[in-house]
């Protein structure tokens, strides 16, 4: 090969490898000044989480292995999500059952999401084993 074409050759090189580094910069500044909708919007109920610091009663780490218990937790969340007409808040409460007491704990969009989640609970585990804790969203 000649000077020539090699000498065209790296141009041509250099060129597409400026065009291809200025393409990446662009799209990262764009994707920075203007976040997704996604990014942009918090989680569904963190800020009610935040400011109602008594939600933390019954987590997760209580919940025992008994298999009795695993049941029990895991039959009335199948009761709860299988309910379509309940908030995306009303199916990320925390259910908690230790030796057959029911702690169901959280945040809801509505009273009646606060007693449909305890109805579903007292179905399950009876009515004296719920202790419903549920807090009642405020107007965002």
């Amino acid at each position: 090969m000649n000077r020539l074409v090699i000498s065209t050759l790296i141009v041509v090189f250099t060129s597409v490898l400026i065009v291809q580094h200025a393409s990446a910069q662009s799209s990262e500044n764009s994707a920075k000044a203007s976040p997704s909708a996604a990014a942009a919007t918090a989680p569904d109920n963190t800020k009610s989480n935040k400011v109602d610091h008594s939600n933390s009663a019954a987590t997760a780490d209580a919940q025992t292995n008994k298999s009795s218990d695993i049941d029990l937790t895991k039959r009335i969340r199948k009761s709860v999500m299988a309910d379509k007409a309940l908030s995306t808040y009303a199916h990320n409460v925390k259910i908690v059952a230790v030796n057959g007491a029911v702690t169901l704990n959280g945040v809801v969009r509505s009273e009646q999401e606060k007693s449909a989640l305890e109805m579903k609970a007292a179905a399950v585990a009876g009515k004296d084993n719920v202790i419903n804790d549920l807090k009642v969203s405020p107007n965002d």
